[in-house]
């Protein structure tokens, strides 16, 4: 096994890369809007809980999406797969060696 994802691998990722970083927007998008809306909550504990939950998703955003490097694509690629941000077929079409460092990181 090597050491770094190989190429091919590593330029179907830059691909999918914006595509799950616009998936992951739009969850945490949808999770404001629907703590934002929850009217058993005073405006200041929705503001609260907001603040916490983009404090949060932002540092899952960073770990996953910030500093693309080929050197931590496979812990990063793990990592948008842990947040379910890849299909199975987006998954599929990288090679049986990415797939299985994912799993293996995934855990």
């Amino acid at each position: 096994m090597s050491r770094v994802i190989n190429e091919s691998d590593w330029r179907l990722f830059r691909k999918l890369e914006p595509i799950a970083l616009d998936r992951f927007c739009e969850r945490v998008l949808s999770e404001i809007n629907r703590i934002s809306s929850d009217s058993n909550k005073s405006s200041h504990q929705r503001y609260v809980d907001i603040f916490k939950l983009l404090e949060r998703r932002d540092r899952e955003l960073a770990d996953a999406f910030n500093d693309l490097r080929r050197s931590t694509a496979w812990r990063q690629l793990a990592l948008i797969q842990s947040h379910g941000l890849l299909t199975e077929k987006e998954m599929a079409d990288f090679t049986a060696e990415t797939r299985g460092v994912i799993e293996l990181l995934a855990g």
